[in-house]
């Protein structure tokens, strides 16, 4: 699979997601093999706007290539400006939003809500072909609004006329949101009716589940989402997999440790240390989610009011993780809780909406 100049074939794509796809994120999925990462949303608006999150959303370091921008819009005019003005930031691909389910996104007709008109669906991709220049376009979508009503087919072949490089196919329907398995089966229906490459996401946690998908589905390659919070491991051991036919396993829970802690120095650098402690606080729930002693680690987090707190009960948690002091947990209620919901630790939070589609 042949982006550009990026090859993503033996490669697995980093999913933009609100709220967690910054740069610090981006650069230690890339340090650990990420074929491709992406910034977070930013709305066309808000780039002929100048608006200052969202510049800062866009920003990225040429280190950081290959990068993709997702934008969020639904006038084909101002999407197209604001694809002119993205491409001279030089990414590698630009990607429409046109699969997030959320209903203050979708009420507006941005997001999955274009997904119900196939016909303004080409004319901005054509738009966007148009004012890209040399930069690929590509477009992530679910199936549609529900299962009476899927209609990904015929969505993909509309941008697939009108120059879209390539496809993201979440495979669930708007109204499934993350209360169901994703559908795979509809990923090889995909590839079968266009020509454009597929990328396929959807239920993938595992370098196992994206071996999976490509196996079965026969897609040209795989987006992670979800599944990489707390876990840019599974992008090194999908890389060895393919590479090198061998399976590395999990990492050692000192790997675990010295990543979490270098993804908060990051994160301290890119916010300032006030800023970046909710960022740090719920990375380092993701890196840790799976082993014992999750709920005594989220307690304490909660009550740390520094940086250095938080570095000590990282420090002092994977000491007893290791001396294994912590009682046996079900943490296969944990997985269901952080499948359903990310931010799995607050009750009254929303659930994790993947705003990026």
């Amino acid at each position: 699979m042949l982006i550009g100049h990026v090859d993503l074939t033996k490669r697995l794509l980093l999913a933009p997601m609100a709220d967690v796809t910054d740069q610090s994120f981006r650069c230690i999925a890339k340090e650990f093999g990420a074929g491709l990462t992406f910034t977070q949303m930013v709305s066309a608006k808000g780039v002929l706007e100048n608006e200052f999150e969202t510049l800062r959303y866009l920003a990225f370091n040429k280190n950081e290539k290959p990068i993709g921008v997702q934008i969020l819009g639904n006038d084909p005019e101002i999407i197209g400006a604001s694809v002119q003005e993205i491409a001279k930031y030089n990414p590698d691909v630009i990607d429409l939003n046109s699969g997030c389910p959320v209903e203050n996104v979708t009420k507006h007709k941005m997001g999955a809500g274009l997904m119900s008109s196939p016909k303004l669906l080409g004319q901005i991709i054509c738009e966007m072909k148009k004012a890209a220049g040399d930069v690929p376009i590509s477009a992530k979508f679910r199936l549609g609004e529900n299962e009476k009503h899927i209609n990904i087919i015929d969505v993909a072949k509309a941008v697939e006329d009108n120059g879209a490089s390539f496809i993201t196919v979440h495979a669930r329907t708007i109204k499934d949101k993350y209360d169901k398995n994703a559908q795979w089966e509809w990923l090889a229906k995909v590839k079968e009716s266009v020509n454009i490459p597929i990328v396929g996401n959807g239920s993938v946690f595992t370098a196992a589940d994206a071996i999976r998908m490509k196996e079965e589905t026969g897609v040209d390659s795989v987006m992670v989402a979800r599944g990489a919070l707390g876990n840019p491991f599974m992008f090194s051991r999908f890389n060895s997999i393919v590479d090198k036919n061998f399976d590395p396993g999990p990492p050692e829970i000192d790997i675990v440790k010295e990543t979490a802690l270098k993804h908060c120095e990051k994160l301290s650098k890119e916010y300032g240390e006030i800023r970046a402690l909710v960022f740090i606080k719920k990375n380092i729930i993701w890196y840790y989610k799976y082993y014992n002693g999750i709920n005594s680690l989220i307690e304490k987090l909660m009550q740390a009011g520094s940086v250095n707190q938080v570095l000590d009960i990282v420090n002092d948690h994977t000491e007893n993780i290791k001396a294994d002091k912590y009682p046996v947990e079900d943490l296969e209620i944990i997985k269901q809780k952080f499948k359903m919901k990310v931010l799995f630790w607050l009750v009254n939070e929303p659930v994790f909406t993947e705003t990026f589609g």
